[in-house]
Parts: structure tokens; C-alpha cells; sequence
């Protein structure tokens, strides 16, 4: 039966199949380690923890239920359990007081049913329909999206994965890249990975905007559209690797999506005199000032270019920051804002690498891609290193030659060493401008990119298992959210942002006493006093805001009841 196991009867009953799910049983339990967790419920539920759950997922009978696998996957991701394998060294018994339960499932098990759900379940739609029910609650929150990439790195065997750059390490290494989409304090909507190198303008084109386009609340209403040209549908904002007049033209032509990025290709510094301080609201709240300047410039070519705003913030150091967008309506001051917020995506990457473990493999099973994707030639990247590797020659040799030519006149004794020198270079030279040229002429003839399935052989590829790991990761974001509320809450007491957050880490990870009354239908989750008075203070004002929630515990009638041990 497993160490823990107390349910005896009911647990032969799901082996032989009598038992469809064991129902969640809770009894006065004291110092349960984890049970803190218990304190963020509320905050997973209200995120979508078990939204739509039975309409895309269905588990055997079995002991175990959805609702007990959902909530413990969601209670080990804000305890810091970074994989299913750490729960070997933790206490059973102690996390299945957390369900109801005697135990939780050990690895094995756990491991299984996460794959079962990933393969019979339909994890695209229910990850999609959670994102949806996120913007729909808050749909100004949706009307400026951020995207971005972060690479996954590979160092498997499985597959070769195509290199790409890896700015943290800096290094181009094998990996996959998610195309994270979040909102403008960093909170996730959704993740799209790919293990192609195609770049963030084609995942925008091709899977970002057409699902955006389905799922984004209407921001202003399509009369409101059509009156105003100025008025857009919604804004992106992503760093220099999206910059493109077309694609600025072609989201604003044919969908009415605004942009926002840095300037590429910056001209000479403005005036200072242009620039004006003007104040901006943080979306925590904070008011600072900027010096900004705005004109307008037209960027692209004849045919494929347009006009843009550029938008100027001129730092303490003198450095000006040019920011273009084709929105139109907004004042200066709230798109520079709006530019510079992107790095809550840059933090939020972090975060979730050092707390949640986004970058964990979730399995070795790779799978096959689609062969009609174009990938870069190996034979054009072959021909471009080698013009790379002869520029360079040919730059040292010629500034050499320049060196020689250029000195002072040699001595009588050193013109024939001198004239010898200038002939070997001169020879050499020549030689490399030619190989140079018939590079370039092969290069002309030779296909950036084909097809996948065109690819010789020993080149081709496989992608990663994504089924798992988005199942997982929509999870993840669940649980994020979940702690970005709670922190909201806490925030109102607190200057600190990362205090509330550390603070909360430390409730998740506390022992707590589950006290359940059945007569009265309540629950109470008692907390241990934490470190300080200030911090007994913060928790309590959050257990007030969280027992206002009435949250029934899923699969009881008990009603959660949050308080702090009396003195």
C-alpha cells in the first residue's frame, strides 16, 4: 500500500476498479509541514486552477482524482517542488493532509497519470480557454501585450536541435524558444514554442497574431473603429528583433494592431531643448518623470514604408532612447512607459526560471515536426561562414600591404626583402579577392532556406515532447498568478514588491494547523506566527481578504477559514 497508506479498504476497492475516486476526508491535524500553501487556494482556484478541468481531461477510476492531481500539482509549484522526483525526499503523509488524503501518489504514479492527461486529455484547448478567461476578466489588461523569447537549452542526445543565440550565456547553443505573451505588469497569458529558428516576426505572423486576433476582448467596438483611423484594435510591444516597416504596415493595414519597439536604426541625437519632463504612472502605482520628445518619420522603402511616431527619452547621462509605434492616440509619455515596462517580461523570465523551473525538460520523447517548415541551408551557412572567415583575411592582409606601403623608405640593404614582402602580400591578396568573389557568386546560387524533409539526413531533427510540457506549464502560470495576487494584496501594506513575495514563499513553505469542524461546515487553516510582528501584521490583513473569499475547499462542503495561531 506505500508508507502513509490508512485508507486501506478504499485503495483494494480502486485496485480491483470499485472505486472511481477516493473523496477528500480531512482530520484535526497539527504542525502539518507545507500547510501554509493551503493560505494561496483561493488565489489558484480564482486563476483557473480546476476551470474547464472536466471538459478536456478525464483520468480511470483510480484513488486518485482530477481535482487531488490538479491541486497538488499547483500546491508543489508554489512550495518550490521544481520536479515530481523532490517529492521522494518529502513527507507523504504530511502532503496528503494537504488533500484530504492519507498520501499523495508517489513518483511513479504521479509521473503517469501527468502522462496520461497530457496524451488522452486536450491540453491546447484547455490551456487556450484558461488564457481566454484571463483576458475576458481583465481586458485592459489585454490591450497592450508583450512578446518575447526565451530559449529553452537542450543538452540531450535525442535529436539536434537547431543552435540559436543564447544572450544569458552567450552562446549559440541547441534549444527550443518559447514566445512567452504577457501583459504590461508581466502577468502570463500564454507560451508558444517552436523549435525552429525562424525568429519572432514569423511566430508572430504565423501563430501569435491569428490567436490573438480570436482571443483579445474588443477594446473599442468595430463602429468605433471604422470612425476613428487612429483608434487600434490592440498593441504589441516586443524588443529590436521585431522591427520591420512591413510587418508595422501590413498589422496596421489589414488588422488595425498597433506596435511598439525600439528604434533600429536611430539618426542623429535631437535637441536637447526639445525634450520636456512629464510625469507617468507606474503600473504598481509609482509616479516618476521623464524627459521626452516626440516627433514624426517615415521609415521603409517608397512602397512597403509608413509613417510612425518616434519617441524620444533622454537619460541623466545625455543618452537618448528612441522608441518607434504606430499608435496613435496615446500620449508620449504613456508609450515610453508603456516601451520601458517591458522588462516586467525580462523579470518575469527570471523569476519563473529561478522559482519555477520553466527551463526543466519534462520527458526524452521527442516527436516528429512538420518537414514543409523551411529551415537555413546548411550548404548557404557553409558559404557565408567561409565569405565571413575570407573578408577577414582579406581585411588583416590589406591593412598590412597599407602598413608597408605607407612606412618610411626601407634602408638600401632591405628593398629587396621590402619589395618581396609587398609581392607576397600583393600575391595573397588578389588570391583572396577572387576566392571572395566566386563565394559571393555561389552564394547567390545557393538557397538560403529549404524545407525541412529537404535536408540532408545526418541534419534533420526532431522536436521535443510539447504536450507534457505545456500541460505543466500552464500550471505553472496558474500558480504565478496566483502568487502575483496574493503579493497585490500584501503590496497595499508593503513598499516592497520582492518582500511581499519572499514573505509569501514563506507562508507557502510554513507548517500550519487544519482544524475541519463538519457541524459547523468550516475549515480552519491556522498559521504559525512568522518572523517579526510586521509580518503577523501583513498576514493577517491577508487572511481577512482571503476569508471574505468563503472559498469551499473542491470535493467538501468545509468553508476556509484563515487565521494565525493565537498567543
Amino acid at each position: 500500500m506505500g508508507m502513509g497508506c490508512t485508507r486501506v479498504v478504499e485503495r483494494v476497492m480502486a485496485s480491483l476498479g470499485k472505486l472511481s475516486e477516493a473523496p477528500s476526508r480531512f482530520k484535526a491535524s497539527l504542525d502539518v509541514s507545507n500547510a501554509g500553501v493551503l493560505w494561496a487556494l483561493p488565489a489558484l482556484l480564482s486563476n483557473g486552477l480546476l476551470g474547464h478541468t472536466k471538459e478536456y481531461f478525464d483520468l480511470p477510476k483510480g484513488f486518485y482524482s482530477l481535482v487531488h492531481v490538479f491541486l497538488l500539482l499547483g500546491y508543489m509549484s508554489l512550495s518550490r517542488i521544481k520536479t515530481n522526483e523532490q517529492l521522494r525526499y518529502s513527507g507523504v503523509g504530511e502532503w496528503g493532509l494537504l488533500l484530504g488524503l492519507d498520501r499523495i501518489p508517489e513518483v511513479r504514479t504521479l509521473r503517469d497519470k501527468i502522462k496520461h492527461l497530457s496524451q488522452t486529455g486536450e491540453v491546447a484547448q484547455w490551456s487556450a480557454i484558461v488564457c481566454k478567461d484571463w483576458m475576458e476578466s481583465q481586458p485592459e489588461a489585454a490591450g497592450t501585450l508583450y512578446v518575447d523569447g526565451h530559449v529553452r537549452v537542450y543538452h540531450g542526445s535525442q535529436t539536434k536541435l537547431p543552435r540559436r543565440f543564447v544572450s544569458r550565456e552567450r552562446l549559440c547553443l541547441r534549444g527550443t524558444t518559447d514566445y512567452w505573451v504577457n501583459d504590461q505588469q508581466g502577468l502570463p497569458f500564454f507560451v508558444i514554442s517552436t523549435p525552429f529558428t525562424t525568429g519572432l516576426l514569423d511566430m508572430l505572423s504565423s501563430e501569435i497574431v491569428p490567436r490573438l486576433l480570436k482571443d483579445v476582448p474588443p477594446q473599442h467596438t468595430e463602429e468605433e473603429l471604422t470612425m476613428d483611423k487612429y483608434l487600434a484594435r490592440f498593441t504589441l510591444v516586443f524588443d529590436r528583433e521585431g522591427y520591420s516597416p512591413e510587418f508595422f504596415k501590413e498589422m496596421w493595414e489589414k488588422h488595425r494592431i498597433a506596435c511598439i519597439t525600439y528604434n533600429k536604426y536611430p539618426k542623429e541625437d535631437w535637441s536637447v531643448e526639445e525634450f520636456r519632463e512629464q510625469s507617468v504612472s507606474m503600473p504598481n502605482g509609482e509616479c516618476i518623470t521623464m524627459k521626452i520628445s516626440e516627433r514624426g518619420r517615415y521609415i521603409g522603402g517608397k512602397q512597403k514604408g509608413l509613417w510612425v511616431r518616434e519617441i524620444r527619452k533622454l537619460t541623466e547621462s545625455g543618452h537618448q532612447t528612441s522608441v518607434i509605434t504606430t499608435e496613435f492616440k496615446s500620449e508620449a509619455s504613456n508609450l515610453g512607459l508603456r516601451m520601458f515596462a517591458r522588462w516586467s517580461q525580462e523579470n518575469f523570465f527570471k523569476y519563473m526560471k529561478e522559482h519555477f523551473n520553466i527551463d526543466r525538460l519534462m520527458c526524452y520523447k521527442v516527436e516528429r515536426t512538420d518537414e514543409t517548415k523551411k529551415v537555413v541551408n546548411p550548404a548557404y551557412r557553409t558559404i557565408e561562414g567561409q565569405i565571413k572567415s575570407n573578408a577577414g583575411k582579406l581585411g588583416r592582409r590589406l591593412r598590412q600591404f597599407a602598413e608597408i606601403t605607407l612606412s618610411a623608405a626601407p634602408a638600401p640593404d632591405e628593398i629587396e626583402k621590402y619589395e618581396r614582402n609587398k609581392g607576397v602580400l600583393k600575391e595573397e591578396i588578389d588570391l583572396l579577392k577572387e576566392e571572395l568573389v566566386g563565394l559571393k557568386e555561389k552564394r547567390k546560387k545557393t538557397n538560403k532556406h529549404i524545407r525541412l524533409e529537404d535536408l540532408p539526413e545526418q541534419e534533420r531533427f526532431s522536436q521535443l515532447e510539447s504536450t507534457r510540457k505545456q500541460f505543466v506549464d500552464t500550471i505553472k502560470m496558474i500558480a504565478y498568478r496566483a502568487e502575483t495576487a496574493m503579493a497585490n494584496i500584501l503590496s497595499k501594506s508593503s513598499s516592497c514588491v520582492d518582500d511581499t513575495r519572499a514573505l509569501l514563499r514563506n507562508i507557502y513553505t510554513m507548517e500550519a494547523d487544519i482544524i475541519p469542524d463538519e457541524k459547523e461546515q468550516i475549515m480552519r487553516v491556522r498559521l504559525h506566527h512568522l518572523a517579526n510582528p510586521s509580518s503577523d501584521k501583513s498576514a493577517r490583513q491577508l487572511a481577512d481578504h482571503l476569508n471574505d473569499t468563503e472559498t469551499i475547499y473542491p470535493g467538501t462542503n468545509l468553508r476556509l477559514h484563515y487565521e494565525l495561531v493565537s498567543n
